[in-house]
């Protein structure tokens, strides 16, 4: 069985745009960019995420994303990766770094969003469980505030004793708790971490790691070189070194690609020694693959599939990614995202009517439909009579429905922490008070509407009638 990591840190939006640049600009001499193609991927801890999912454990990300275009996409990319995304909430824009490539050659790169936006710690609960059901936790941290949030350290404190934690540090961000099982610095990271000694600045690797393990009473400190492999310290042990083989490809994402390996391996109950030995190969491959460009995907686009188990994950990975996606346009240009769920089995003009009226309350409808797994629970083993894909399918072929996200838990509770509708519509008779979905859609501002419902018209009537004709 595939370990269930829990990831936590700093998800960031990486877009590469890709060109041709033949000319400069006449009034400043700058060269211009004739755009081919643009590429998404997450990155920051969501690479780590992506990473973990190709790799084929169960992944649970803890991050904290805002709400704009860019959280859209980056949700998306995570989904579609085979990521189950625990979102705590950003007060401000999500980081997003855009790369602009000559053929592949970096001409610029614009930072968006930045360390400054504070994290709003919603969703704790989600959160602890998310610590709970872990078989080891890796806090990618980046530098941007989320592994610097006290309800996120409190709760990181109380995890599940004997439960590995990997800590893959950053200059700008805070110290490991105490007890991790391994921080993860590279060479520069571990010289500007590590406090001074007596005699000045920490002169070797190993020094500073020896440093670094007194000052954050870490269980051991694992020093990455790059090419040159790794450096393992732990408390009165003698430093140990692993060596790597050259690889030519491109680095980026070989630190999470290291640290999700360690994480890993530290779950299946190998020890530090093996767990960075291992970890040194895996970097290797992932570099020697460019395995980060390959967990990018065109706008708008889907990221590679992954072979993993996707049960548990919530919503079908191949079905919420585009409605994010639409989402994150639509917020974009300053329109309203509508929601609605349900069964949708047997459909009928009951339901069109309503899905209509959604449609009016915005510039987009998306369908939160229960899978096949959601309604025999539901409805009882008989249900449905029309399988999920084809169900999603007669609905997106109304006019009024813009896209449909398949979920199987009883209640679309996953899918709309991902979607964050800013009106939730659904047709009855009851208040919205009512709704089990009304705290949650009100936590984000949105707000939900009651639509009027056409007496006389439901699937289980219909059933029934059917079922009483075929008897006579």
């Amino acid at each position: 069985m595939s370990e269930r990591l829990t990831i936590v840190g700093d998800a960031l939006l990486d877009r590469d745009v890709e060109g041709v640049s033949e000319r400069l600009l006449p009034d400043a001499g700058v060269p211009v960019l004739d755009e081919r193609e643009e590429r998404i991927r997450p990155g920051g801890a969501g690479l780590a995420a992506a990473i973990a999912a190709a790799a084929g454990h169960r992944v649970t990300l803890v991050t904290a994303i805002g709400d704009d275009a860019a959280a859209g996409e980056l949700a998306g990319a995570l989904v579609a990766a085979g990521v189950r995304l625990v979102d705590l909430g950003l007060n401000g824009p999500t980081a997003e770094k855009v790369r602009l490539l000559d053929r592949g050659r970096p001409l610029l790169r614009l930072d968006r969003g930045g360390p400054d936006a504070a994290v709003a710690a919603r969703n704790r609960a989600a959160l602890r469980e998310a610590l709970a059901g872990a078989d080891a936790v890796l806090v990618s941290d980046y530098g941007h505030g989320v592994a610097a949030n006290p309800s996120l350290r409190a709760a990181l404190a109380e995890r599940r004793p004997g439960r590995p934690l990997v800590w893959d540090p950053h200059p700008r961000g805070p110290a490991p708790i105490p007890g991790a099982s391994v921080a993860t610095p590279n060479l520069e990271e571990a010289a500007r971490l590590a406090p001074a000694t007596t005699a000045g600045p920490a002169r070797s690797p190993e020094e500073a790691a020896r440093g670094l393990i007194a000052a954050w009473r870490a269980e051991a400190v694992c020093v990455t070189r790059g090419a040159a492999g790794a450096l393992l310290v732990g408390p009165g042990e003698g430093a140990r070194t692993f060596p790597c083989q050259n690889a030519d490809g491109d680095p980026c994402g070989a630190g999470d690609r290291f640290a999700v390996a360690t994480a890993a391996a530290l779950a299946q109950g190998a020890s530090c020694e093996e767990a960075v030995a291992a970890a040194v190969e895996a970097a290797r491959g992932f570099v020697a693959a460019s395995g980060s460009r390959r967990l990018a995907a065109p706008r708008g686009g889907r990221a590679p599939a992954p072979s993993i188990d996707t049960s548990g994950i919530g919503s079908s990975p191949h079905s919420i990614a585009p409605a994010l996606a639409l989402a994150g346009r639509v917020r974009a240009r300053g329109g309203t995202v509508v929601a609605t769920g349900g069964c949708f089995d047997l459909l009928h003009l009951g339901h069109v009517r309503t899905l209509e009226a959604a449609r009016s309350l915005g510039d987009c409808l998306v369908v939160l439909l229960n899978g096949d797994r959601s309604v025999r629970g539901l409805k009882g083993p008989e249900r449905p009579l029309v399988g999920e894909l084809e169900r999603a399918a007669m609905l997106k072929a109304l006019a009024c429905v813009d896209e449909v996200a398949i979920f199987d838990e009883p209640a679309p509770g996953e899918a709309l922490r991902l979607l964050r509708p800013d009106v939730w519509a659904k047709g009855g008779d009851y208040g919205a008070e009512e709704l089990p979905e009304a705290e949650a859609i009100a936590s984000w501002g949105g707000t939900v509407a009651i639509l009027p419902y056409l007496e006389g018209r439901s699937t289980t009537k219909l059933i029934e009638e059917a079922g009483e004709r075929v008897r006579d």
